[in-house]
């Protein structure tokens, strides 16, 4: 396993950890300022800068991406489904335009969560049924682009709002249905906040090897957690073996950035450089 303590060269930061301290471009100049080499940037932050200024800025820092977030959201009626595969398409053609790794992918859970305006429906199963058909489209749009599509797995909390595919093994039935060639196009993005509790998830992460490993993200689970969204610690303060959970990742020769993706009011309400400042000590010392 990498040793992180000598320096952050493998931290990304995923920009939703302090999207409410500063926009995109901010974040940008921070992390340069901090030494931090990589981001993963979501698409709203990127909208309200605009995707040339995104591309320009992101350039002229020297940054690399470890994922762009994110695609997916698939689930909805008849009546919004052209209005998905056309969102997805464009979340390709701007991962491609900032030089993105990859697009992860948050599925969806019932329709009228993840498309509001569409009918309601209790059939989690058409759901992931549906995801797999959309999954499956995007996927031929974005082999034409050579642009990876990450599925992200989410805790069952998440099942009816954000997510209906809420394990790796669930993650990895769809890429082997979808890509058994294992072209390298489709895989996993893992986040320890969503994976960490679940007891197939060492063998599950063997399964899926170095060709469907394409991210890894890291922070905490607290104990007691006050809000499953806004919640998640920052590395070291919670209760997840992050350590060996990477071990296992990288066994499989997985070497690329260790994001830090982190929801948390309580982060949000200190100033940037605390936070980044934070993220960096924890990486040296608990990731």
């Amino acid at each position: 396993m990498r040793d992180f303590s000598p320096d952050h060269r493998w931290l990304s930061l995923n920009t939703a950890t302090v999207r409410r301290q500063g926009d995109l471009a901010q974040i940008v100049e921070a992390c340069a300022r901090h030494g931090i080499r990589a981001i993963d940037p979501w698409r709203d932050q990127v909208a309200a800068i605009g995707l040339d200024r995104a591309v320009r800025i992101v350039r002229d820092a020297g940054l690399e991406l470890s994922g762009y977030c994110r695609g997916g959201m698939f689930t909805s009626d008849a009546a919004h489904r052209s209005e998905v595969r056309d969102d997805n398409r464009r979340a390709v053609d701007e991962a491609k335009a900032l030089g993105a790794p990859c697009v992860v992918l948050v599925v969806g859970g019932l329709p009228q969560f993840s498309r509001p305006g569409s009918a309601p429906s209790k059939d989690i199963a058409a759901a992931r049924a549906q995801v797999d058909d959309a999954i499956a489209d995007m996927l031929d749009y974005a082999s034409q682009a050579n642009m990876p599509l990450a599925i992200e797995p989410l805790h069952p909390a998440y099942a009816a709002d954000r997510a209906c595919v809420n394990t790796t093994g669930q993650a990895l039935d769809i890429c082997d249905r979808l890509d058994p060639q294992r072209s390298g196009l489709l895989g996993v993005a893992l986040d320890v906040y969503h994976i960490w509790w679940d007891p197939e998830l060492m063998p599950q992460i063997a399964r899926a090897g170095k060709d469907r490993l394409l991210a890894f993200h890291v922070c905490d689970w607290l104990v007691p957690t006050e809000d499953i969204l806004n919640d998640r610690g920052m590395m070291g303060d919670g209760v997840i073996d992050i350590r060996s959970i990477r071990a296992a990742v990288e066994a499989q020769d997985f070497a690329g950035f260790c994001e830090i993706e982190i929801f948390s009011n309580a982060w949000w309400d200190r100033p940037m450089d605390d936070v980044l400042r934070t993220c960096i000590e924890r990486h040296r010392t608990v990731v």
